[in-house]
């Protein structure tokens, strides 16, 4: 999905990279990042993977693609022999989740947001030999949880309609460390999956209830991403409400998605910093963000149609009363 990452010699986190093959021939460019004393980040070729070590074993955050998850386990030995323990789900797109089977055969316990169950049991519906029953997490919570893990309390927590409509973010509170899943992209548009109950002002209240939580001092696992800082999310979430903001101004003044694609102006100056050099595109981010505040006006439009078409039925009604009179 993403371009081969290039480490700078003097970055300061610890970094170990490893390749592999896997069964398509493609090789497979791992990267296990050191955040803080006891949490990593892992990147490869799916979204960010976030893992604390230590005494009671290992605590992960979402698994990759399916054909990836023999060459991340294989890393996460190098680091410690300790099992698996509890792996979270931040939303159930396969980038995220492809590895559960592969964590369940091993004795992990999954757990997510009760929505990417639901998604999971979806898709299994649809498409019985492409996700294996052992994919689905074994425990859900509907708001939030809490573990005691290796010396710290872990904190996980719903945020609603955002990137999808089940994503959950992670904050290691001794650690002072958030995965975001998702809900942020570093330095990058985002994508929003209206289809499953995403929504551009669910993405900014996510980005606006995790900036309550942490501090200036927070390291956060993006999504997808760098290592970021309080600085950076706080860049996502302006540039998503000033855009949000721009595209709402066109849509009431009855723009249609394709000309408000084409309006480069509104997102210039994010694009001149690289926003859109990413995975999302400038064009397809438009497209999302007019889908987003199209899907938030449809029930207030359709209540003002319904309150149109009462009115005119009423004054039809009184025309023909008096005329009858």
């Amino acid at each position: 999905m993403f371009s081969k990452f290039i480490l700078n010699t003097s970055f300061l986190f610890f970094v170990l990279t490893t390749f592999a093959q896997t069964d398509t021939g493609q090789k497979v460019n791992t990267v296990l990042i050191k955040v803080s004393d006891n949490i990593y980040m892992l990147k490869g070729n799916g979204g960010n993977i976030g893992l604390s070590f230590g005494g009671d074993g290992i605590f992960m955050i979402d698994d990759q693609y399916t054909d990836g998850i023999e060459q991340i386990q294989e890393d996460i030995k190098k680091k410690s022999d300790k099992p698996v323990r509890f792996l979270v789900n931040t939303h159930f797109h396969g980038d995220h989740t492809g590895g559960n089977a592969a964590m369940a055969q091993t004795g992990t316990v999954i757990f997510s947001q009760e929505n990417v169950r639901n998604r999971l049991e979806e898709i299994l519906r649809r498409e019985k030999k492409k996700i294996p029953m052992e994919s689905l997490p074994i425990v859900t919570f509907s708001e939030d949880l809490t573990f005691h893990f290796n010396g710290e309390k872990i904190y996980v927590f719903h945020v609603h309609n955002a990137h999808t409509d089940g994503d959950a973010m992670v904050y290691f509170t001794d650690s002072n460390v958030l995965h975001t899943g998702d809900v942020f992209f570093n330095g990058k548009y985002p994508f929003i999956d209206i289809e499953n109950g995403g929504s551009l002002r669910g993405c900014i209240e996510g980005l606006k209830k995790a900036m309550l939580l942490i501090n200036e001092d927070t390291k956060i696992i993006p999504g997808h991403g760098d290592v970021g800082t309080y600085k950076d999310l706080q860049n996502a979430m302006d540039m998503l409400t000033i855009i949000y903001k721009r595209v709402f101004a066109n849509y009431m003044n009855k723009k249609t998605e394709d000309e408000v694609a084409k309006m480069t102006d509104l997102t210039k100056e994010y694009d001149d910093k690289g926003y859109g050099s990413g995975f999302i595109k400038t064009e397809a981010f438009l497209r999302m963000v007019y889908k987003s505040v199209a899907a938030e006006r449809k029930p207030i439009e359709d209540n003002a149609e319904k309150n149109r078409q009462a009115r005119e039925k009423m004054m039809k009604e009184q025309k023909e009363e008096k005329e009858k009179n």
